[in-house]
């Protein structure tokens, strides 16, 4: 027998109320018989029955388990890898306080969303890296997810195809955990215009594999200017930089590979939306385990103490006879 708590103090000081508050008793009706001169025995009945009734009340309270069984355990989930654009444009606050910042903030409630599945971070401009490879380590992803910043990436333009392909890659080459496609996911997060010419035959092949793509628009149509280090990003002429969201290449990704396009601007947060579709795809089956389990009996001694409780309140004893 294993028990689901040990004897502790307040078990204790329980135990030490009752005896406390039964002395007292005793000594009451103890006292009366012998100054009536007559007998006393039957207290001890009820004495027999309330302590009986109590020790079962404690036993059931520390959680006796006892029986041996099986139970077979099964690993579901999905492996998704978050492309995230970090060239200079996310730095625009027409999505307070800027777009990054609020894609920062998103990206761990998509953590926490899917925290028993695997979640891998790239990030990219004109070229990808990985931030974060696929982990269940929630905790690291969140560090990672916290320290992302555009000085990470060259700052020369947005090119969709090296994260899709480095996505593709990693999910392909991933034998480790699941047998097929369905159950893998990207999730691409820009705001900005495809300047990639490779980028529609990486989407074939993604759609070939049967990866779902999902597109992440950040934005707005009136945009907002670049801040910098040094005050506001300018062009050639001295002129401030405007950056509006370019949704155009982002939907057309989207319905090239059978996905989705979701959107972030200062009106609309789509995020949810996103976290339930890809809830909506079924994990796969990752490994499956039998282990061997007791469970916690502590209703039985209850109901005993419970029916001694009822006939404790239903029968009386003389306890002093005259």
């Amino acid at each position: 027998m294993t028990w689901f708590r040990s004897f502790g103090v307040m078990e204790l000081v329980l135990v030490g109320i009752f005896l406390l508050a039964y002395a007292g008793y005793l000594f009451r009706i103890i006292y009366l018989a012998r100054r009536l001169q007559t007998s006393y025995r039957g207290v001890l009945n009820k004495v027999f029955i309330r302590t009986i009734y109590f020790v079962l009340l404690i036993i059931a309270l520390l959680g006796p388990s006892f029986g041996a069984a099986t139970k077979e355990i099964q690993s579901v989930g999905k492996d998704i890898f978050v492309a995230v654009d970090l060239s200079q444009s996310m730095n625009a606050n027409d999505v307070q306080p800027t777009r990054l910042e609020k894609v920062k903030f998103e990206l761990k409630n998509l953590a926490t969303a899917f925290n028993s599945d695997r979640i891998g971070i790239l990030i990219f401009s004109s070229e990808a890296f990985v931030q974060c490879p696929l982990t269940y380590d929630q905790n690291a992803l969140n560090l990672f997810i916290e320290t992302l910043n555009t000085k990470l990436v060259p700052r020369t333009g947005t090119d969709f195809g090296p994260p899709l392909e480095m996505a593709l890659s990693k999910l392909s080459d991933d034998n480790s955990a699941l047998s097929q496609q369905k159950s893998k996911i990207i999730v691409l997060i820009s705001d900005g215009e495809d300047f990639g010419d490779q980028t529609d035959e990486i989407a074939e092949e993604i759609e070939d594999a049967g990866i779902k793509l999902f597109t992440l628009g950040v934005g707005t149509e009136r945009g907002s200017k670049i801040r910098t280090s040094s005050g506001f990003k300018r062009d050639r002429n001295g002129n401030d930089v405007i950056s509006k969201l370019n949704d155009t290449s982002l939907k057309q990704l989207a319905v090239k590979t059978g996905g989705k396009y979701f959107e972030i601007n200062e009106t609309d947060n789509d995020v949810s939306r996103l976290i339930n579709t890809i809830n909506k795809i079924e994990g796969e089956l990752r490994d499956a385990r039998e282990i061997d389990v007791s469970a916690n009996r502590y209703f039985y001694f209850l109901l005993a103490a419970l029916i001694l409780l009822v006939i404790d309140a239903l029968t009386s004893f003389k306890t002093v006879r005259i």
